[in-house]
């Protein structure tokens, strides 16, 4: 993925994003020989639009929804290729060359079936996600993934050389992953990975478009995506959200995670009072000193836009605090603070790493690196996510 800098200036004006579509087409060729590259992948990430080269090496992608995207081209023989482009009215044409692959020797680890059936549900239940999509989805050819699990650290790594291809039954759609690397630390309880996804649908009969419709709605309103689109038209309140400023300081009380669960295992035979002193320190909260302020953000308080076109800005002094008022929320989240006079609406808690976050029109953030988002928006794993091309009512 490209990176983004900015300069923060104006707040931008809700757009109308024009109904034409647009069309990208270009060649694939050797960096070296400058010969055309046939049969290459040619997709755009995380959307629905993908084709192969011919045997001359030219593609066209067409019909696609104006907004930015990344476009990748990859092939058993080549390296992988990304570069970002915009899509509007005017047709985009791309020369591109690609280098030849070299192998790489990855780590050999041995390890039993049970062993590596048992990081393979981690792994599952990490990416795809177990809520009730997520179990609905149907993973193809798991064996092309490396799966490595660290027992010192408790963290899981995965990768694969091809697309993991996973069909999802609840949303109605085949997804092929490219998964470059995938970190999860059960310390830390933090996930991280990269890679490329090309969203292809699943044929089905009437009734089923008809259900996996509703399905995509459902995971489309109050999501990340939807509230990206929302901010940035100027719709937040119109369509259901609140985006408060929240400050919060560590508890100074529950040591550090790492030291939580390291104390747990040295007395898990015993002695019992230490067991237990450090099982009831765990059950602490995270944070204290919590404070919501009443008025939700306007949409020009937060939000500014930058010389790059479709590209805008996220800022916020501390903690954004995100409440979809059209929801109510079925899991609890020990660190994610809510009022007592609040509803209990779906709330999503956002973390930035720089001084803003950038996104595109489609709802999609492209700087890095990613806000980490608790609450709500954490449970959304690849079983929830949808292209970045959706529109409710597709």
């Amino acid at each position: 993925m490209r990176f983004y800098w900015f300069l923060l200036i104006a707040f931008v004006c809700p757009l109308m994003v024009s109904a034409q579509t647009g069309t990208i087409t270009g060649k694939v060729v050797r960096a070296d020989t400058k010969s055309p590259v046939p049969n290459a992948s040619v997709f755009l990430n995380n959307a629905t639009y993908g084709t192969s080269t011919a045997e001359d090496g030219t593609f066209t992608l067409s019909g696609i929804k104006p907004g930015q995207y990344q476009l990748v081209v990859t092939g058993v023989s080549i390296e992988e290729y990304s570069t970002t482009v915009l899509v509007g009215r005017e047709p985009t044409k791309l020369s591109i060359e690609v280098n030849q692959k070299v192998l790489m020797l990855r780590e050999v680890v041995i390890s039993s079936s049970a062993d590596w059936k048992k990081n393979y549900e981690l792994f599952r239940k990490e990416f795809v996600g177990d809520t009730e999509n997520g179990k609905e989805c149907k993973v193809t050819n798991p064996h092309i993934l490396n799966i490595i699990y660290h027992r010192g650290k408790q963290q899981l790594e995965a990768s694969g050389d091809e697309f993991l291809v996973v069909e999802n039954l609840a949303l109605g759609y085949r997804t092929k992953f490219l998964l470059k690397n995938f970190l999860y630390d059960a310390i830390e309880h933090t996930i991280s990975y990269s890679g490329s996804a090309l969203f292809e649908n699943l044929p089905g009969s009437a009734a089923q478009k008809k259900l996996w419709k509703q399905k995509r709605e459902q995971a489309y309103y109050g999501s990340a995506q939807h509230f990206y689109r929302s901010l940035y038209k100027g719709k937040l309140k119109e369509e259901g959200f609140e985006a408060h400023d929240f400050t919060r300081q560590i508890n100074p009380e529950r040591p550090e995670e790492a030291v939580l669960m390291q104390k747990m295992k040295k007395y898990r035979e015993g002695p019992r009072d230490s067991a237990l002193r450090y099982y009831n320190l765990s059950k602490m909260t995270k944070w204290y000193h919590e404070n919501l302020a009443k008025l939700p953000y306007q949409e020009f308080e937060i939000l500014r836009k930058t010389p790059q076109d479709g590209i805008y800005a996220l800022t916020f002094p501390h903690f954004l605090y995100v409440v979809y008022t059209k929801r109510e929320e079925t899991t609890e989240f020990k660190d994610v603070y809510h009022p007592l006079d609040m509803p209990n609406y779906e709330t999503s808690i956002m973390t930035k790493y720089s001084g803003y976050i950038a996104f595109d029109m489609n709802g999609i953030v492209v700087s890095s690196p990613s806000p980490l988002y608790e609450g709500s928006w954490s449970k959304a794993k690849l079983g929830d996510l949808l292209p970045v091309d959706y529109e409710p009512g597709d």
